[in-house]
């Protein structure tokens, strides 16, 4: 099977470059199953980085183009690299292969694993946005909180050691105080720094990384030979 992680917004424009795309399609690589190829794409005229609704709404039309055109080709299940899951409705409207939102698919996953859900997002403020993902995806009831680490989605990697010790801090503080069961990285550059086992050891409760959440639910939906309904959408 061949799964596509498409990012939709110019990550090979930004301070990373090109390599840092490469570099996301070897880790997905490492993850996946024997007999599952990856490829991971962005798109131009994107933006570098989404950390607002407003970022999600510039940057989903030019996400949707995308897998619109790689829907043409070989693959059989796109993924969206962004967290928040821009135009995922929208893109499941216009295509048939399977479409997953890292976001979507992550809350689903945590939902399995505990009764109490905390994200660990980049900044407060996107607390609302997230909570309207846990209701599209059938399980607010779960989500217990929403806490920022607050650093740019483009400064997470800059001092791996530093965040990491921020996202211990706010993961714990989740636990302690808003009852968190289960945690959930999120944002995608979070996932791509690896650091989920490592901080379910630390903090001892299951972590779930969103790129390898979002990339488990492609190769199973593939697998299975099946797709989100068509049925109520355009």
């Amino acid at each position: 099977m061949h799964i596509c992680y498409v990012i939709p917004g110019d990550l090979s424009l930004s301070r990373y470059g090109s390599a840092e795309v490469r570099r996301r399609e070897a880790v997905l690589q490492g993850w996946a199953f024997v007999g599952t190829r990856v490829t991971a794409t962005d798109v131009q005229n994107g933006i570098g980085s989404i950390e607002s609704s407003y970022d999600e709404l510039r940057a989903a039309p030019a996400g949707i183009e995308r897998i619109r055109e790689i829907e043409r080709g070989d693959v059989d299940a796109a993924i969206m690299g962004c967290f928040g899951d821009p135009g995922l409705e929208a893109a499941r409207e216009m295509i048939s292969m399977p479409v997953i939102g890292p976001g979507e698919a992550s809350l689903l996953l945590a939902a399995q694993l505990g009764h109490r859900i905390g994200i660990v997002a980049v900044f407060d403020r996107l607390a609302a946005m997230h909570r309207g993902q846990a209701f599209r995806a059938g399980v607010l009831e779960k989500l217990c909180s929403v806490r920022g680490v607050d650093i740019p989605v483009l400064d997470l990697a800059n001092a791996p050691e530093a965040t990491f010790d921020r996202l211990v801090e706010v993961g714990r503080a989740a636990l302690e105080r808003d009852g968190a069961e289960v945690l959930i990285l999120g944002c995608m550059s979070m996932a791509f720094l690896d650091v989920a086992d490592r901080l379910s050891d630390v903090l001892g409760v299951p972590v779930v990384n969103p790129a390898k959440a979002a990339l488990k639910a492609a190769e199973s939906l593939v697998s299975m030979r099946i797709s989100h309904s068509r049925r109520g959408r355009c």
